[in-house]
């Protein structure tokens, strides 16, 4: 995945807001808190940073191309870093790019997640 493909994917999710910040970084927000942030790679290849599951961070974490979020997850978040770049590793990553996007909509107040039209159902 490349920089415009990550943006057109995290951009397909409702009540979204995009920003270029911290040195250049592609930052996905949802309801003004950070789901996903394209950028951060030492070497400049494509990198993706994003929110997970307890469960998704202690397997992520093990997994080759993968490792806790810079700067984050030293800090006891669960952020994962993705800096590989290889065409089979896309669809895993739109799957945790959503699954960040829902555990971030989740984690808004009620009123605000009723506000941007956020798990209704």
């Amino acid at each position: 995945m490349n920089y415009d493909e990550f943006n057109a994917f995290c951009g397909s999710f409702s009540a979204t807001t995009y920003v270029v910040q911290w040195g250049g970084s592609h930052v996905w927000k949802v309801g003004g808190k950070v789901f996903a942030v394209g950028g951060w790679a030492k070497d400049k290849t494509p990198a993706f940073t994003f929110k997970t599951s307890e469960l998704n961070f202690a397997f992520l974490r093990e997994s080759d191309g993968y490792r806790p979020a810079p700067y984050l997850a030293s800090r006891g978040m669960l952020w994962i870093q993705q800096y590989t770049n290889k065409q089979e590793q896309d669809e895993a990553l739109r799957y945790y790019l959503s699954e960040s996007y829902r555990l971030v909509s989740l984690g808004l107040t009620k009123k605000k997640q009723k506000e941007l039209g956020l798990n209704q159902d």
